[in-house]
């Protein structure tokens, strides 16, 4: 449940009254005569007038904003309200058809535990899919497993001296098998153990549980779940239970008198207890989606997933082996002449910003393996330092979402967790048909001259960058959350950004823009040529609302701070002139906002 509370208002200078001329300020002694003293009290008259309309003037205007912000504050307020109490009701509902035992209610509130809970280690699986027996007060679910290649196959690895190598020892396969056997059972034992213990309301008497692989039927060679482990267990067995001092697979085999796979790494399935289906109630799906995640995925899978889209764009490409594969993890060939060739091929499946460190690395093995070309891939992003190092050498970046495009593109499936359930990722605004919310503004940038400027915004906090992604530029086109974004111009902009004030994160007050050469097109120019620059503010039509002048550009300097919009404590922004400039171009800039460049 949330709290009804929204912030309240603040109209900061505009709760201040425009003070009032006082007549008696306007009091003159001068003259030394009747007729000059007169003229003096008739002049200083005619000045307190002019200053007493002036001010009712102010006046008059202050109430019209404030009464404009308070209507605009409760608006927001009111909007605030309605998607708490909106939130609460649903939290309301689900609870009370728990406490009903309705069996909609039931799965939703506990396929959200297994989802919320943290005690999974990153790239478990987690697909469900349940049904709930009212009259029995039992939950039946199908819950998946991680596969066999989560326990690694190297048991350890060792530096050897003599000739410069690392030595990696194989784990022993009984070893691995008896790992695997204990993982699986330890799920299923942390399966039941969240279930259990969120059962508040008492609506779970006993629990079905099935884990499951996805995998292939020996028998008919189609894709199918393979059962692995089945147990159907009372809340009073398991609450007898010490967990922390238990065997997971003898308890699970034993004491809740489940079955475990003798031989999980073969896929030798158990007979199922309960299915969801057999319920009769609705079966719940969760995580099951066409688009398989790529978050998910196993590692081997990923990795020929990544080789399938090399061979659907017309090259030769296969995986490599575990082990000894030189830091390569897919090897292609582009038969296309003259700029075709061997390519390597990295894949990493990352949740935060890739290293610059594993950009450098690629580039290292490019060389070793005296290939055409080095791409690496990942489910997450780049920041500016693997940009700018990647920068005319044979190294391509794909991020995440260029690499669910390409897939879509060509026929294969995939996506980036819950985002991408929906629809693949969309593009940045292509153009000014764009249709922006109404919360957004376009910053037009126009400057005399021919020298070619990238112009960039960084969302930072004081004088560092919230983040790598929160700088927006030529390889970053806009942030995670959409609230800024780099736009095609419009006549006579030369350059154009959009940005969501009110989107910008909470910790942000500073919104900085800034302008460098593009060393591509002017190498060897400077800002000499950066003049009579300005920043128009348009709306989402494009309409002007404003301009701002913004400083030269000066001689030796390549880059340079135009200015920044800083939060006021009401919630306004202010712009205030930049004028900052750097010899060492964007690079020096964007160090001096936190940014490291390798």
């Amino acid at each position: 449940m949330r709290a009804e509370e929204v912030q309240p208002f603040a109209p900061g200078p505009l709760a201040q009254p425009v003070p009032m001329p006082d007549f008696h300020q306007y009091q003159t002694q001068g003259g030394w005569t009747a007729s000059r003293r007169a003229l003096a009290q008739a002049e200083a008259r005619t000045r307190f007038e002019r200053d007493w309309q002036a001010a009712q003037a102010a006046e008059t205007h202050r109430q019209q904003q404030l009464a404009s912000y308070q209507r605009e504050y409760q608006q927001w307020a009111d909007a605030q309200l309605a998607e708490v109490r909106r939130h609460n009701a649903g939290v309301v509902a689900v609870t009370e058809g728990v406490r009903r035992r309705d069996p909609d209610s039931v799965v939703e509130h506990f396929s959200a535990v297994l989802y919320a809970s943290t005690a999974w280690p990153e790239g478990f699986p987690r697909q469900v899919a349940a049904a709930y027996d009212s009259a029995a007060r039992q939950l039946v679910l199908d819950w998946e497993f991680p596969a066999y290649s989560i326990v690694p196959e190297t048991k350890s690895v060792r530096y050897m001296s003599g000739t410069d190598q690392y030595k990696e020892n194989p784990r022993p396969v009984g070893q691995r098998r008896a790992l695997y056997r204990e993982v699986l059972a330890q799920c299923m034992l942390l399966v039941l153990h969240e279930l259990f213990a969120a059962d508040e309301l008492g609506a779970l008497e006993s629990v079905a549980l099935n884990g499951f692989v996805d995998g292939h039927d020996p028998t008919t060679g189609r894709p199918d779940h393979i059962f692995l482990a089945t147990v159907m267990a009372s809340r009073s067995s398991f609450r007898d239970l010490h967990l922390a001092q238990v065997d997971a697979g003898s308890c699970l085999t034993d004491a809740l008198r489940g079955q475990l796979s003798a031989r999980p790494d073969q896929l030798t399935s158990v007979r199922p207890g309960r299915r969801p289906q057999d319920v009769g109630n609705r079966v719940v799906a969760h995580g099951s989606d066409e688009d398989p995640d790529l978050y998910d995925m196993d590692p081997i899978a990923f990795e020929n997933l990544v080789a399938g889209l090399f061979e659907a764009m017309g090259m030769q490409a296969v995986t490599t082996q575990r082990s000894n594969d030189g830091g390569v993890d897919v090897k292609a060939l582009d038969p296309t002449p003259i700029r075709g060739g061997e390519i390597v091929v990295q894949v990493k499946r990352y949740r935060s910003t890739v290293p610059p460190t594993a950009v450098r690395d690629l580039y290292g093995t490019v060389q070793d393996a005296g290939a055409n070309k080095g791409v690496l891939v990942t489910t997450s992003g780049f920041g500016p330092g693997s940009h700018t190092f990647a920068n005319g050498k044979p190294l391509e970046l794909i991020s995440g979402p260029e690499l669910v495009d390409l897939l879509h593109r060509h026929g294969l499936r995939g996506r980036l967790g819950e985002s991408g359930r929906q629809a693949a990722p969309q593009p940045a605004p292509s153009g000014p048909d764009t249709a922006l919310p109404d919360d957004y503004n376009v910053l037009g940038m126009s400057w005399t001259g021919s020298v070619a400027l990238d112009v960039c915004a960084l969302v930072c906090r004081g004088n560092r960058v919230l983040s790598d992604d929160h700088f927006v530029f030529f390889n970053n086109p806009q942030t995670p959350d959409g609230s800024v974004r780099a736009l095609p111009a419009t006549a006579p902009d030369k350059a154009a950004i959009c940005v969501s004030f009110d989107g910008l994160p909470d910790e942000a007050d500073r919104f900085v823009l800034v302008a460098a050469i593009d060393p591509e097109v002017n190498p060897d120019a400077d800002l000499s040529g950066f003049t009579d620059a300005r920043i128009r503010l348009l709306d989402p039509q494009l309409a002007e609302l404003g301009q701002l002048e913004v400083s030269d550009g000066r001689p030796h300097e390549t880059a340079l701070v135009l200015g920044s919009f800083r939060r006021r404590p009401n919630g306004d922004w202010d712009f205030v002139l930049g004028g900052k400039g750097y010899a060492g171009g964007l690079e020096e800039l964007v160090q001096d906002f936190g940014i490291e460049v390798e």
